[in-house]
């Protein structure tokens, strides 16, 4: 099941017109719009082979990051559930803060209408360059309590105005 999503992201970033024209059915005017502007500054994306820790990577002149693609019917996922989800995303903690990239983790809210796609990063520390900016409006993954992270859908920021910010900074 986690492909098909990873697949949907891929087409959406590489600005695949069947794919656009799908995921924007059910969405307003204003996301439908941003969304669309992915036309204007494409990604070339790489899905990772097997249990790399890295489902998909997004490159383009001036920016790049590892992406972390996630679905539930849930709205929270609890990073707490999964032994290999908290040491997946310990690994690419440290993976991006020795190579100074912004990870990023979208996070697919199954049957939702509209924009279904949220974003968000990792605690990394700072990042430099062209990324700073993105990296610094981005909602991290928060730890509860007990130190173990957790995804609240609500709390990411909308593929559709990430999408319309990353290709404005570029422009």
């Amino acid at each position: 099941m986690g492909r098909i999503f990873e697949r949907e992201l891929k087409g959406i970033l590489r600005a695949d017109e069947n794919m656009l024209s799908r995921v924007t059915k059910t969405c307003d005017s204003d996301e439908r719009r941003a969304y669309l502007r992915i036309k204007e500054r494409p990604f070339m994306v790489i899905r990772g082979a097997g249990s790399l820790g890295v489902d998909l990577v997004a490159v383009r002149a001036g920016i790049s990051f590892p992406i972390e693609v996630k679905s539930s019917v849930s709205d929270v996922l609890r990073f707490s559930r999964s032994e290999k989800l908290a040491i997946q995303a310990q690994e690419m903690i440290d993976d991006c803060r020795r190579v100074g990239l912004m990870p990023i983790y979208a996070f697919r809210y199954k049957r939702q209408r509209g924009d279904a796609w949220r974003i968000f990063t990792l605690d990394v520390g700072p990042i430099n360059g062209r990324l700073k900016v993105v990296y610094d409006r981005l909602p991290k993954i928060t730890p509860s309590k007990e130190g173990n992270l957790i995804m609240r859908w609500h709390d990411g920021m909308p593929l559709s105005k990430f999408i319309d910010y990353v290709v404005t900074l570029s422009s």
